[in-house]
């Protein structure tokens, strides 16, 4: 019998599972008729192995089951010490306890079972917990906002491994300064070089934890040099995050698109890279990454969100709201994927449900520009004004006179008489910050515009188009010349609007309306204000889609087997 339990002890160390636990279920079941085929010590292994192999092999509450039924014959063999007999040369050890115990976590948490899992890992005893074992512990009391546990057990963890820099970013996120963990780690005493590249880590996490975005790229960028960590994937990924949650979209995408290059293959942060993708609609880009993540493995978080915007930017929303659901469920405080099924939500016209998801963002990241914008969007879309208004001032008391919070904020002031003119200062306070801001821009023209002064509207804008140029600008600019009756101007900015965006209805629209008219229309009625707009997502309610004729089921056979792998993936799960 002795060779049997050689050869599944082969054929576990040969990686193949499956025909382990083929073997190792008749070799139980032979022991069972007859104690004497394998010794108990052996017995308990076979278990073990098979128990590893369904885990290996996804097969999660089988593995549970065997890794409790291992735990139970342990305790068993310990209370009959006089039965165990040496261990043969070359066996596995008996896993203690504590193995055991993780292992049955890692089953509950792969079964969104976290209360149990938690549980398995508190009944270990303080004494043997490892720093696996705290690490995990630690995460979980994070997760469950027991944030005195959490503190003590990440402490615990860097202790013994200084350099786990996953528990020094726990201890920074939960408000610990960076000179206690400094401390922590340099009491250690380290044998390292230099740790220069460790106290700017540490630093330009805690300016990303204090939400101090611009200071965390300055200083994540100085060690983004050649005798430092230039070219690192997760230095540049970090950056490009710092970027896209203070709203810089432009430079967050360069230095994701530069990460991509250096590591094409990896998931991290392909769902904040697809998000920024979205919201400066490179739809091409986008698209792109569905062969990739059709690709996959295994479907994360990260690749069902990326899926999920790469079908929001196609503008096929049931779709795109059946995985960002998904991605939900795989991960539900995942604030990216409830931010997105909630802008989904508003294109959909489903406010009531959008305000829900954007009420929970709110709740687990109350920073996040993106989840205020979505309640105001939201109370916008339902015509309750007030109630935007109220979110916009509290948002504006939150966050800060940033230049987007400043301009959403006018965004719903604007819509009523009385406070344009606390609007327009709003606005003009924005760009005195920030002189390139198009949100910004855009709504000031319309006051202008709103004023009947056209001129200082086009001055705005014709200003702006000398720096950067888009299809909204010159549809703008096409519509204020056509109103002071200069054809020709219209004329050369909506052909320039074409060429940035061919298939722009405003600006086809704008183009006929001037032609049939032959300069002598009245555009009032025409002239959509632009906070009004549902199109335009630089500055329009629920950063919807930009104005084309795609139809929902355009093109849908190229993607509709991977959406149906997807679907099948997450059902699995």
């Amino acid at each position: 019998m002795s060779g049997l339990f050689d050869q599944i002890q082969h054929l576990y160390d040969q990686a193949l599972y499956s025909n382990v636990i083929s073997l190792a279920n008749l070799v139980l079941s032979l022991s069972d008729h007859n104690n004497d085929l394998l010794p108990v010590n052996t017995k308990f292994l076979v278990y073990v192995y098979c128990a590893d192999s369904y885990f290996y092999l996804g097969k999660y509450r089988r593995a549970e089951s065997l890794y409790k039924k291992s735990l139970q014959f342990r305790k068993c063999l310990l209370k009959s010490k006089g039965t165990i007999k040496p261990n043969q040369e070359g066996q596995k050890e008996l896993a203690s306890d504590v193995d055991l115990k993780y292992q049955i976590y890692a089953c509950l948490v792969k079964l969104k079972n976290p209360q149990e899992a938690l549980q398995v890992l508190q009944s270990i005893p303080g004494k043997q917990r490892t720093p696996k074992i705290n690490m995990a512990l630690a995460k979980m009391f994070q997760e469950q906002g027991m944030e005195r546990s959490a503190i003590a057990t990440y402490k615990e963890v860097l202790r013994e491994c200084p350099l786990a820099l996953e528990a020094a970013e726990g201890l920074l996120a939960l408000g610990v300064k960076g000179i206690e963990v400094n401390s922590i780690i340099m009491s250690c005493n380290l044998n390292l070089q230099s740790f220069d590249w460790l106290n700017t880590w540490i630093k330009s996490h805690v300016h990303i934890h204090n939400r101090e975005y611009n200071h965390a790229v300055t200083t994540l960028r100085s060690l983004d040099n050649i005798n430092c960590l230039r070219d690192n994937y997760n230095l540049l990924v970090t950056i490009g995050e710092c970027y896209y949650y203070a709203g810089d979209y432009k430079n967050a995408l360069m230095c994701l698109r530069r990460a991509r290059i250096i590591e094409p293959d990896s998931a991290r942060g392909l769902d904040i890279y697809a998000a920024v993708l979205q919201r400066t609609h490179h739809v091409a880009e986008l698209e792109k990454l569905i062969p990739f993540i059709s690709g996959m493995n295994e479907y994360s978080t990260e690749a069902y969100i990326a899926m999920s915007y790469a079908l929001f930017a196609l503008h096929k929303l049931s779709r795109a709201n059946t995985i960002a659901n998904q991605a939900m469920q795989i991960s539900s405080n995942n604030v990216e994927a409830i931010i997105l099924r909630g802008n989904i939500l508003i294109e959909q016209k489903k406010y009531q449900d959008a305000l829900h998801h954007f009420r929970q963002a709110l709740q687990l990241k109350p920073h996040r520009y993106e989840a205020h914008k979505g309640l105001v969007d939201c109370f916008v879309g339902m015509h309750r004004l007030r109630e935007a208004s109220n979110i916009a001032s509290s948002a504006y008391k939150q966050l800060g006179p940033a230049p987007r919070v400043l301009t959403l904020y006018a965004s719903v002031l604007m819509k009523d008489p009385v406070t344009v003119v606390k609007a327009k200062n709003l606005l003009e306070k924005a760009l005195s910050q920030e002189e390139t801001y198009l949100p910004a821009v855009y709504y000031l023209a319309e006051i202008y515009e709103q004023e009947m002064n056209f001129e200082a509207a086009i001055d705005l804008l014709e200003k702006q188009s000398d720096a950067q140029s888009t299809c909204k600008l010159h549809q703008m600019l096409g519509d204020l010349w056509a109103k002071i009756h200069n054809a020709e101007k219209a004329l050369d900015h909506y052909a320039i609007a074409l060429n940035i965006n061919p298939g722009d209805r405003r600006v086809l629209e704008g183009m006929h309306r001037l032609e049939s008219t032959s300069n002598t229309m009245d555009s009032s009625s025409y002239y959509v204000a632009v906070g009004d707009e549902h199109t335009d997502p630089t500055y329009e309610v629920g950063e919807g889609l930009p104005d084309t004729d795609n139809d929902e089921a355009a093109d849908e056979s190229e993607t509709e087997a991977v959406w149906s792998d997807m679907d099948l993936e997450a059902n699995s799960q």
